[in-house]
C-alpha cells in the first residue's frame, strides 16, 4: 500500500508559481503551510492577518482555510510582489493584499489569527501581542529548533523567540515543521 500525495491548494501552486517566476526563494513552507491553514479553518468568521506577503504563497495556505464569513488581509513592503500576489487573489473579496509597512495591518486588529512572517516579529514583539484578540492565534516560523531550555540559537539564548514563548499574555508552544525549522504557535489569553 502506498501513501498518496496531499493534495496542494490551487492558490498555492498559483502563489507558488509567482514565486518561481519571479525568482522568490523565501515561501512558505508546505508543513508551515498546512499549520497555517488549520489556524484559518479554527477560526471561521475571524479576522486573518499576514504580515510579509512575498509572492502570496503563505496567504494562500490561509485563504484554504479560509471560513464563508472570514476576512484575509496581508502587507508586503514591496510594490511589486504585492501585485503579483494581489493578482492570485483578485476574485475574492475576502482577500485584501496591502502594499507598505505591516503597521498598515493595525487598521484591521484585532485579528483571530495573526501569521507574523515579516515586519513585526523583531522589530515591535509587543505590538504583534496587543494586536491578537483574546483568544486569537499567532503563528511565527523560521526558527531553528533548539533542544536547550531557555532556547539557544548559534551558541546565544534566543530572546526573540524566549519573548514569545514567556509572555504572559500568551500560551505558547514551539512545533517542529520540519528537521530543521520550527514555527512557535500561540494563543492570546482571554
Amino acid at each position: 500500500m502506498t501513501v498518496a500525495e496531499r493534495a496542494v491548494p490551487a492558490r498555492v501552486v498559483a502563489a507558488e508559481r509567482v514565486a518561481s517566476e519571479t525568482g522568490f526563494t523565501k515561501s512558505c513552507l508546505p508543513e508551515v503551510g498546512r499549520l497555517l491553514s488549520l489556524a484559518a479553518a479554527a477560526k471561521p468568521d475571524g479576522v486573518i492577518a499576514e504580515s510579509g506577503t512575498g509572492s502570496g504563497v503563505g496567504t494562500a495556505w490561509l485563504h484554504s482555510g479560509l471560513g464563508a464569513d472570514a476576512y484575509l488581509v496581508t502587507v508586503e513592503r514591496d510594490e511589486e510582489p504585492a501585485r503579483r500576489a494581489a493578482d492570485v487573489f483578485a476574485d475574492d473579496a475576502r482577500v485584501s493584499v496591502l502594499t507598505g509597512d505591516w503597521r498598515l495591518l493595525e487598521q484591521h486588529a484585532p485579528f483571530d489569527v495573526f501569521f507574523c512572517d515579516g515586519g513585526g516579529k523583531r522589530d515591535d514583539p509587543r505590538r504583534v501581542v496587543e494586536m491578537l484578540a483574546p483568544g486569537g492565534l499567532l503563528v511565527l516560523d523560521d526558527f531553528t529548533p533548539s533542544p536547550h531550555w531557555p532556547p539557544r540559537f548559534e551558541g546565544e539564548v534566543d530572546e526573540l523567540r524566549l519573548f514569545y514563548l514567556t509572555h504572559p499574555s500568551l500560551d505558547a508552544t514551539e512545533v517542529l515543521t520540519t528537521p530543521g525549522s520550527s514555527a512557535v504557535v500561540a494563543a492570546r489569553r482571554v
